[in-house]
C-alpha cells in the first residue's frame, strides 16, 4: 500500500505509530487532515519514507511543537491546528520539501533564515495566521523557485527584502497584517509572474511611483494596499499595462494553484486569500484568475482619480474610500461593465454623479458616501436598488433614495416662471385670435344667407344682428 486517504472522516485520539509502517517503506501518500486528531505519538523523525512524500495532517486539533517530517517529504501541512513553540532550524534539513504550509496555528519566534536558502526547491511557503516577530526573510538565493510566500497575520518588522526579485515565479506574495515599515517595493512590479499583492493593514508610507516600465505587473489580478499610510496622487499611467485588468478574455478562467510534483503522484495546493468584498472580509479558498480587485483604502492618498483608471475592463471590485481624493467621478468608470462592487466613500469628491455609472449593470454593491456631491440622483437601472447608505454625508445630493427633495435654485425658479407668464400671454392671444376668426367667419356665412334668404328668414337674421352689432342699414 503506497497511498492512504483517511480524510474528511470523525477520527480522534492520536495518530497511531504504527500508521507509519503502512507499506512497508512504501508509503508516498498520507492524508488524515479534517478529523479531530489531538496528538501524534512517536516516533515520528525516525520514519522511512518513499521519496516525494505528501503528508497531510491540517484541519485537526493536534498540538505541541513542530514535528519535523522526514527528508524525502515534498509536501507538508498543519495548517490549521494547534502546533506552538519555535521551528528549528532542523525544517531546512527537508532538502526535497516543495511545499510547507504551517498556517494558523500558534507558532512563535523567528522565522529560520534558512528557509530563504533552501528555496531552489521549494514553491510555497506559508506561515499566515501565527505569532512570528522578527524581521522578515532577508535572503531568497538566486534560482528561487517559491511561487507562493504568505506571511501574513503574524507580527513581523522590517522592510520587504529586496532579495525576493530572486524569486522570479512568484505568483502571490502576502504580507498583509504585520508591522512591516518601509516604502511601496517598486522593485516587485519586474515580477511577471505575480497575480497577487497583499500589503494590506502595515506601516507602509511614502508614494506610489509606479509605473518603472511598460512591462509593470502585466498578470496582476488583486492589488491590496488598504490600511497604511501611502500619500501622494496616482499617476495617470499607473494602471497602463496591467494586461490581466484590462483585457476581458473569459475564456482562460481557472483557479489559481500549484501543481507540486512528487515521484509517484501529483498534488495541487490551492492558493486562499482575504479580502474586504461587498463590505465584509472574506476569505476566498479558491482564486478564480478571472477575479480582479483594487483596494487602496485607508491612507493618505490624495488629488483627482485618474480617467485612465477605466481601462481596467475587468476589474470586479474597486474600493479607494478613507483618501483624501478630490475633483469629480471619472466618466471613464462606465468601462469598467464587469465592476461588482465600487467604494469611493470617506474622501472629498465634488461634482454631480454621472449618469454613467448607470451603465454599470453588474453592480450590487455602491458606497458613495461622506463626499461633497451635489445634484440629484440618477434614478434608472441599478440606481434604484442602492439605499441610503450609499449616499448619505452628501449634503448636497437630494432625491430617492434619500429624504431630502431636489429643490431647483431660485435663479431656475425665475426662469420657470418667466417661461410660464410668457406662455400665458401666448396662449391668451391665440385664443384671442381663434375666436376672433371664429366670429368673423360665423357673421360672413350669417351675411350671406341674408342677403339671398326669403323675407321671414331675413327678418329673423335682422333680429340676430340687431342684438350682435349694428342696425341693418349699415350693412345695405
Amino acid at each position: 500500500m503506497g497511498k492512504l486517504d483517511l480524510s474528511n472522516n470523525r477520527i480522534t485520539g492520536g495518530v497511531p505509530k504504527w500508521i507509519w509502517k503502512v507499506g512497508n517503506g512504501t508509503l508516498y501518500y498520507l492524508n488524515l487532515s479534517r478529523n479531530a486528531l489531538q496528538r501524534i505519538e512517536p516516533p515520528f523523525l525516525h520514519v522511512s519514507f518513499s521519496d516525494g512524500v505528501t503528508l497531510d495532517l491540517s484541519f485537526n486539533k493536534l498540538e505541541g511543537s513542530l514535528p519535523i517530517p522526514p527528508p524525502s517529504t515534498s509536501f507538508f501541512s498543519l495548517s490549521n491546528n494547534s502546533f506552538s513553540g519555535e521551528i528549528p532550524v532542523s525544517i531546512c534539513n527537508t532538502t526535497s520539501l516543495e511545499a510547507l504550509d504551517l498556517s494558523r496555528n500558534w507558532f512563535s519566534g523567528w522565522i529560520p533564515q534558512c528557509l530563504g536558502k533552501v528555496s531552489d526547491g521549494l514553491k510555497v511557503l506559508n506561515l499566515q495566521g501565527n505569532a512570528f516577530s522578527g524581521t522578515l526573510l532577508q535572503t531568497f538565493k538566486k534560482g528561487c523557485n517559491l511561487q507562493t510566500v504568505d506571511l501574513s497575520e503574524n507580527q513581523l518588522e522590517g522592510q520587504v527584502p529586496r532579495s525576493l526579485a530572486n524569486c522570479t515565479m512568484l505568483e502571490v506574495l502576502n504580507l498583509g497584517k504585520n508591522q512591516i515599515n518601509d516604502v511601496f517595493p517598486s522593485w516587485v512590479e519586474a515580477l511577471s509572474q505575480l497575480r497577487v499583492l497583499v500589503l494590506k493593514s502595515n506601516k507602509f508610507h511614502g508614494q506610489i511611483t509606479l509605473p518603472q516600465s511598460n512591462q509593470s505587473f502585466p498578470m496582476l489580478q488583486i492589488f491590496d494596499l488598504s490600511s497604511n499610510s501611502f500619500s501622494g496622487g496616482l499617476s495617470s499611467n499607473m494602471f497602463q499595462s496591467w494586461k490581466a485588468m484590462i483585457e476581458e478574455d473569459k475564456s482562460q478562467s481557472k483557479f489559481l494553484h500549484r501543481r507540486l510534483n512528487s515521484s509517484r503522484s501529483i498534488v495541487y495546493y490551492q492558493d486562499t486569500v482575504t479580502i474586504v468584498f461587498k463590505g465584509l472580509e472574506r476569505k476566498l479558498t479558491k482564486i478564480l484568475t478571472i477575479f480582479t480587485a483594487i483596494d487602496l483604502s485607508n491612507n493618505c492618498f490624495h488629488g483627482v482619480i485618474p480617467e485612465s483608471i477605466g481601462i481596467l475592463k475587468s476589474l470586479r471590485l474597486l474600493n479607494i474610500s478613507g483618501n483624501g481624493f478630490t475633483g469629480q467621478i471619472p466618466t471613464s468608470l462606465e468601462n469598467l461593465r464587469e465592476l461588482d462592487s465600487l467604494d469611493l466613500s470617506r474622501n472629498n469628491i465634488s461634482g454631480e454623479i454621472p449618469w454613467q455609472l448607470t451603465k454599470l449593470t453588474f453592480l450590487s454593491v455602491l458606497n458613495l458616501s461622506q463626499n461633497q456631491l451635489v445634484g440629484s440622483i440618477p434614478q434608472i437601472k441599478q440606481f434604484s436598488t442602492f439605499t441610503n447608505k450609499s449616499f448619505e454625508g452628501n449634503l448636497g445630493l437630494c432625491g430617492p433614495p434619500l429624504s431630502r427633495k431636489c429643490i431647483p435654485p431660485p435663479s431656475v425658479m425665475l426662469t420657470l416662471e418667466d417661461e410660464a407668464s410668457e406662455l400665458d400671454w401666448k396662449f391668451m392671444w391665440i385664443g384671442f385670435g381663434v375666436g376672433y376668426g371664429a366670429g368673423m367667419g360665423v357673421l360672413f356665412w350669417t351675411l350671406t344667407l341674408w342677403k339671398k334668404g326669403n323675407k321671414e328668414y331675413n327678418k329673423f337674421i335682422d333680429r340676430m344682428l340687431s342684438l350682435i352689432f349694428v342696425p341693418r342699414k349699415y350693412l345695405l
